[in-house]
């Protein structure tokens, strides 16, 4: 008994935040600068009523065009903007995707790396026969905490969500793992007030960074050299930790999609890790980067426009918030 991908879907909110918009509004923005170092001409953003529930909802709605939803016996929903604390989105798209009600249904709280885990997740429940059918849906509205004055937030983060079929398979297409954290980073992307330790404010200060960007303690903080740093020291030992957990060598691997962060990130981790252009995913133009989002609309792109078809052997690496990352290797 195997496991296997069996279909892809995206979607992506109407609303659109172009690089000339964000000039408009900061006199001291570029667009083509923005396009240049984050790699993103325009990004779609959710409506203020619009949540990372209904855009899961509306990724899913889209894959049941193509698959019987009664076949589902477990959801799992990536998230780190849900409706509620409680009860889990998962539970409440049950209803709403008219599913059974004799499945399980979650919630997990994971950024970039949130795919990979989901996908090891789902090969638990399959292969201990938990489950045979699993809806996987990575849905993330980063924009609602962004502060309107941080233009380099909003010139990276988009909206979005993916919804992913795996499936009980008679051959193995998902393969080894490799997980990991380390929390002493977990200060360099924080939303800081909002959770019990830290309540939300309805008058937190604004505070302006070096760069001149504005935020309060109720919004998202990002800082990016640690980021970047954290970044270029982990991940390509990890990508050949996932070659060497599967016992594979770059040659035998057809393609490789990493979390899209920003293009300057993916471009500097290609070329250390000495990844061939050709092999290389990296297309942020029409999305931007949509966290736990990011991989799997990236996959259903690369199947979508055949740059990846069956029998390839695709690598796949999600990190950050956290710091927290995670690859494998699939088999189309």
């Amino acid at each position: 008994m195997g496991t296997n991908i069996l279909d892809i879907e995206y979607y992506l909110p109407e609303k659109i935040l172009t690089n000339e918009q964000l000039e408009s509004l900061f006199c001291d923005c570029s667009a083509k600068k923005i396009e240049e170092k984050v790699g993103v001409k325009e990004r779609h953003i959710s409506r203020d009523d619009e949540t990372a529930l209904d855009l899961a909802q509306n990724a899913a709605e889209k894959i049941f065009f193509k698959f019987d939803r009664n076949l589902i016996d477990f959801i799992l929903l990536c998230t780190q903007s849900p409706d509620y604390f409680l009860p889990s989105s998962a539970c409440i798209l049950q209803d709403r995707l008219g599913l059974r009600t004799d499945i399980g249904a979650l919630d997990y709280n994971l950024g970039c790396s949130g795919f990979i885990y989901g996908l090891s997740l789902a090969k638990g429940l399959i292969t201990s026969g938990i489950a045979q059918n699993v809806l996987l849906l990575t849905s993330e509205t980063y924009s609602k905490y962004i502060h309107p004055k941080d233009r380099s937030a909003l010139s990276i983060f988009g909206d979005g969500a993916a919804a992913t079929i795996i499936a009980k398979s008679e051959q193995e297409n998902i393969f080894n793992f490799i997980l990991g954290t380390d929390g002493k980073g977990y200060k360099n992307l924080i939303v800081p007030n909002g959770g019990m330790r830290s309540r939300y404010l309805e008058n937190a200060a604004e505070v302006t960074d070096q760069s001149g960007c504005i935020r309060t303690d109720n919004n998202l903080f990002m800082d990016g050299p640690e980021i970047f740093n954290f970044t270029i020291e982990n991940i390509p030992k990890v990508f050949h930790e996932i070659l060497k957990a599967n016992k594979v060598s770059l040659d035998e691997i057809s393609y490789i999609i990493f979390h899209q962060a920003n293009n300057y990130m993916l471009e500097y981790l290609r070329k250390k890790i000495k990844i061939p252009k050709e092999k290389f995913y990296n297309s942020l133009e029409k999305t931007g980067n949509t966290v736990s989002a990011s991989i799997p609309i990236a996959l259903c792109d690369c199947l979508n426009r055949q740059i990846i078809k069956t029998g390839d052997m695709v690598l796949l690496l999600g990190f950050g918030v956290g710091y927290s990352w995670g690859g494998t290797i699939i088999q189309i």
